[in-house]
């Protein structure tokens, strides 16, 4: 089931085979048609996502700084485990103790046990390793394990109201520093405790430093008058595109604080485009996945000439009171290699994506050993090598700088309680 497919039959409350319902479960569809508009918050960029590629790697996306990630929608799950043994585990029915010790009984009587691992998780949004929280829910244990400890085969989520309307606006400004002041006036601050400047706390909050912008001219030129890519104000330096919830009530009230915040950072609200139907909406989202794209264009023409040349895209996010340092490093550091590099993404959650773009692979090599100094300064202000990524078989070495020898054996010993002969998805996140 792909995100795409899941969010049209809630959004239709048409879903494939239900005339062969049983009565009751028709009964609770019936209501469910009657009981207003709902909707499956995770919202990752890829649509074409599967239920089961989400659930995996606890996906998250733009609107994770409102709704959270997966982990939060998910209520069961049924999984194969290697030997063919069935595991149906729903949200609640079997927690960690609270020194990590854990048993799960299987169908058969048979009874698995270990311990969570004992290493403590970044506070911040994260997706770098197995779940270990004291007293965690077991589920949240297969929640993220990017396919090492089962097969999910059916997965019970949960849906939410969905927000009577949005408003989306993408404000620019003159640079970096003025971006920054309206996301920490926009957000609820646990820096300064200051309150929001807004009527609401954002869903999401999404951020586009000069060199973005500079490249989405730069494609939006190449490809002449049939690009997507609206016109860029010629005196942007950055962009921060953010969503508030809002009811057609509150819609006007929402639009007035959220342009006037704007301005009071140093943005003109006659720049900002903003977005009150699903259409617009969509079309500033268009613009936001422009960028990616865009990326990907640059670096496979330079690809051509260097094969094996690919970009390095970081995924680290850090604590509030680091964003300004790890904005600031990541500039003078990039700068100093002469590097070609773009900066956009979550920044309400202080994680945004570096993405370094070589022109030879000169520079992919010397772009590796930034990237590597660039993960030990997120980790040393409390941060995560991957806040939403996972780490797969590419992001190793990441994943045990951040949490040692003994945290990568926890792991391990984890991994042998479900699956003692590493049949599934060798090579994840470590060896």
């Amino acid at each position: 089931m792909t995100l795409e497919a899941l969010d049209k039959a809630i959004e239709k409350k048409t879903f494939p085979g239900e005339e062969d319902w049983p009565a009751g479960d028709r009964e609770a569809l019936a209501a469910f048609r009657q009981s207003g508009v709902w909707m499956f918050p995770p919202d990752p960029t890829e649509r074409s996502a599967t239920l089961g590629g989400m659930t995996a790697c606890n996906a998250s996306g733009a609107r994770t700084l409102f709704y959270g990630s997966t982990r939060h929608y998910v209520a069961r799950l049924r999984m194969v485990l290697a030997d063919g043994s069935i595991l149906d585990l729903r949200r609640g029915a079997c927690l960690a103790a609270d020194q990590g010790q854990f048993q799960l009984a299987l169908p058969d009587r048979m009874i698995r046990e270990g311990v969570i691992p004992g290493y403590v998780m970044p506070p911040i949004k994260n997706a770098a390793g197995y779940f270990s929280q004291p007293g965690m829910d077991l589920l949240d244990l297969f929640i993220g394990s990017e396919g090492t400890l089962g097969v999910f085969t059916e997965i019970e989520i949960m849906l939410i109201p969905a927000p009577e309307m949005i408003l989306g606006v993408i404000g620019f400004f003159p640079s970096e520093s003025e971006a920054l002041a309206f996301v920490r006036s926009a957000r609820i601050e646990s820096v300064s405790g200051e309150k929001s400047s807004l009527p609401s706390r954002p869903l999401a909050l999404e951020y586009f430093d000069a060199h973005a912008l500079d490249l989405l001219r730069e494609q939006k030129q190449k490809v002449g008058p049939s690009s997507p890519i609206p016109a860029l104000p010629s005196d942007a330096g950055s962009a921060v595109y953010i969503e508030l919830a809002a009811t057609e009530n509150s819609m006007e009230e929402a639009a007035e604080a959220l342009l006037a915040s704007l301005e009071a950072c140093g943005s003109r609200s006659d720049s900002a485009w903003t977005a009150t139907s699903p259409e617009e909406t969509e079309r500033l989202k268009a613009f936001r996945h422009a960028l990616p794209e865009a990326v990907n264009q640059r670096i496979g023409e330079r690809a051509a000439a260097n094969p094996g040349l690919t970009k390095l895209g970081t995924d680290f996010a850090v604590p509030d009171e680091a964003l300004e340092k790890m904005l600031a490093t990541y500039h003078q550091l990039l700068e100093a290699e002469k590097l070609d590099y773009v900066i956009f993404g979550h920044i309400g959650n202080n994680h945004v994506h570096v993405n370094i773009l070589p022109r030879d692979l000169v520079e992919y090599r010397r772009g590796k050993a930034l990237y590597l100094e660039l993960a030990k300064q997120a980790l040393g202000w409390g941060g995560t090598v991957s806040a939403e990524h996972g780490i797969g078989k590419l992001k190793k070495p990441l994943l045990q700088l951040m949490y040692g020898d003994a945290g990568i054996d926890a792991m391990r010993a984890v991994k042998r309680v479900f699956d003692p002969e590493s049949r599934l998805n060798p090579g994840n996140m470590f060896d």
